[in-house]
């Protein structure tokens, strides 16, 4: 078997319908809603299944109701293939499948964490004032100076290192306006993303702060599977910096492309990305093609994973 490790997907992987097919059919995937419904003291499951697609887009209800499919999703490959990471790494949000997976963080601890984040990152910023865009086919410097001239006294950086060709910025809705216009003077491409807030840049930090309250009456455990953070996109094995780096990932740049390219210099052939969509995979075949990448969202997914 090739050296694996297993990745999680993040905000906007989420579609109504999500799960269905591994609850209805997997005691262990219908174990794992149920101990979400018990532990939100309301039904993500139903929200996951039937909707409304407006509700399941709120911040506050996506985070939660992605990391439990994801968890869900987890258990019935480890039970029906038996498949086990070298190290987990997740995008964003689905840093904390990634913890979970790892044994640092209980299932419970992490979907209640991951409702109480949606709903600080959503606060942190008045609606209307902060978005974020995607530019297409400029490298990261090209990108860091565009937000550096478009910014003009406003708040304007670069939030997701996707792959190669596809780089995130976030921040005041105005510089972010003026960042895709330059980006189009340039001949690039640049689109508005449809998001509700400026995830990943500076304006977080006051959800970061808020965050650090809850981590704090949260239990950690050893992390028996390394994981490469977002942060840093270095490979962790100590559960005391686990808390430090969830804060600050709030506000900071999600490193993924690199940090892919830390997992495949540790030795990794295999991804297989857990959870709704199939993104991950996607950005993964832009980062190194030769890696083998599969995924486990529903039935049809899991057979296919030998």
């Amino acid at each position: 078997m090739k050296p694996t490790a297993f990745v999680f997907p993040g905000q906007g992987a989420q579609t109504v319908g999500m799960g269905k097919e591994l609850r209805d059919h997997f005691t262990v995937a219908k174990e794992v809603f149920e101990e979400a419904d018990d532990s939100l003291r309301f039904s993500i499951s139903t929200l996951c299944f039937e909707g409304p697609e407006a509700t399941l887009k709120l911040t506050e209800y996506t985070q939660p109701a992605v990391l439990t499919v994801s968890i869900a999703a987890l258990r019935v490959l480890q039970s029906e293939k038996g498949v086990e990471p070298l190290l987990v790494a997740g995008h964003s949000l689905g840093e904390y499948s990634a913890l979970v997976a790892s044994g640092g963080f209980s299932f419970a601890d992490g979907v209640r964490t991951v409702r109480q984040r949606g709903k600080f990152m959503q606060e942190a910023v008045p609606v209307g004032e902060g978005t974020m865009a995607a530019i297409l086919g400029m490298d990261r410097e090209e990108v860091e100076q565009i937000c550096k001239e478009a910014a003009l006294e406003e708040v304007l950086s670069p939030a997701n290192f996707n792959c190669p060709g596809q780089i995130v910025i976030a921040g005041h809705t105005k510089a972010i306006e003026r960042a895709i216009e330059a980006a189009k003077q340039k001949g690039k491409k640049a689109m508005p993303l449809q998001v509700s807030a400026p995830f990943h840049s500076p304006l977080m930090k006051p959800a970061g702060e808020r965050l650090k309250e809850v981590l704090e009456g949260v239990t950690l455990q050893a992390l028996r599977v390394p994981v490469v953070t977002n942060v840093e996109a270095e490979v962790n094995r100590s559960s005391e910096r686990v808390k430090p780096l969830l804060i600050e990932q709030v506000s900071s740049p999600v490193r993924w492309e690199e940090s892919m390219r830390r997992m495949i210099s540790e030795g990794i052939e295999r991804i297989i990305e857990i959870g709704p969509g199939r993104v991950l995979s996607g950005l993964m075949k832009r980062i190194d093609s030769k890696v083998v990448t599969e995924n486990i969202e529903d039935i049809a997914s899991l057979k296919k994973i030998t």
